[in-house]
């Protein structure tokens, strides 16, 4: 019985020294996380949770913190245990005590709410158990300020068209013409960053649009305008003009140039200037498109025969001949514009016959009425 007794008393003190062997192993083992929130791709407006599920941690503080990968200063701790360390309503923290899960909530998701986020567990001063949870925002696209905004070049060179975009996710990039022309390396499209135009031409010239996509949004675009600097090309309306002797005639050219051209009109290897006989319009249509008019006033006979439209740019020169013959008849325009006061005021104070007929035709149109009425 003796025997029995003492078995019984060492098989409790067995019992309580495994016991407390146990607990403290239990103690002495180090806090672990056995939880992290995957990585998230969200989008601006949404909330996120993130949880973090830690063991054995019941006597150490559990953080979470937004990380800042280049300058371990700048670190934002946003949370100690259930408590908020920032003064921002679009956190809250919740502490789910039989799984010791810390979970952190961001509502109203930003673009500044990207970035890299780590649970911490503090053992020491020194001495922290972390996981760590990215956080990516989905954010439209947006054109860098390093691309191309507008490109002058000349005929014969080639140019690059650099564009560069911003967002997540990285956006892709293409290029299209106004209109959708073709685009030089052929093709209404092109896909890639950078745009090179070998051997550029006139044709050449315009608006190119970079655009840049990301299935966020509407995308991003910019206009890139190239213009290319060529020599004049002159042209006319038709080689040949008549006019009778008296009456004024309009010679007319049209230039295609970059930069705008220098204009003068020639007669008999002279520059013509305004004066009595002669008038020198010039106007741009367009960009790239001027028109001049040379108006002959009161054709006397030496002022028939060949003028030449000439037009002049630091990149060449080009001209055309245009040439005024005599008619018997009056041509118009633009002659029409004169009317029966007009021949009066002539020098010789004669009614030439074609007015007075139509002076005359004019009086029997209005005794017509009269008798009507």
């Amino acid at each position: 019985m003796a025997f029995t007794r003492a078995v019984i008393d060492n098989m409790l003190l067995i019992s309580s020294i495994l016991t407390m062997w146990s607990v403290a192993v239990h103690c002495q083992q180090n806090p672990t996380i056995s939880f992290i929130t995957k990585e998230r791709v969200i989008n601006i407006g949404d909330t996120i949770d993130l949880s973090c599920s830690v063991q054995y941690a019941r006597d150490y503080p559990v953080i979470w913190a937004k990380i800042n990968p280049d300058n371990s200063n700048n670190n934002l701790f946003i949370s100690k245990g259930s408590s908020l360390s920032i003064p921002d309503n679009r956190y809250s923290i919740r502490h789910d005590d039989a799984s010791s899960t810390y979970t952190l909530q961001i509502s109203k998701i930003q673009e500044i709410d990207a970035g890299h986020y780590q649970c911490q567990v503090v053992i020491g001063t020194s001495s922290r158990v972390t996981a760590d949870v990215n956080v990516f925002v989905r954010i439209p696209p947006a054109i860098s300020d390093n691309s191309t905004r507008s490109v002058i070049t000349s005929s014969g060179a080639s140019i690059s068209l650099q564009c560069y975009a911003i967002g997540f996710p990285q956006p892709s990039i293409s290029w299209r013409r106004e209109n959708n022309d073709l685009l030089p390396t052929g093709g209404a499209l092109y896909r890639g960053n950078i745009l090179i135009i070998h051997n550029v031409t006139k044709n050449d010239r315009g608006t190119y649009y970079c655009i840049a996509d990301n299935s966020v949004g509407k995308g991003a675009r910019r206009n890139v305008g190239v213009e290319v600097e060529f020599a004049p090309a002159v042209t006319t309306d038709r080689p040949r003009y008549e006019q009778a002797l008296q009456y004024d005639a309009d010679l007319h050219c049209h230039i295609e140039s970059f930069p705008n051209p220098s204009i003068i009109w020639l007669k008999d290897g002279y520059e013509l200037k305004d004066s009595q006989h002669h008038h020198i319009s010039i106007f741009s249509t367009s960009h790239e498109f001027t028109d001049s008019v040379l108006r002959v006033k009161r054709i006397e006979k030496r002022h028939y025969g060949e003028y030449v439209c000439k037009a002049i740019n630091k990149l060449g020169a080009d001209q055309k001949v245009i040439h005024l013959r005599e008619s018997v008849n009056v041509v118009c325009p633009p002659s029409c514009g004169i009317g029966y006061a007009g021949f009066i005021g002539r020098a010789t104070g004669a009614v030439r016959l074609d007015a007075a007929l139509v002076l005359l035709a004019t009086l029997c149109v209005l005794l017509v009425f009269r008798r009507m009425v």
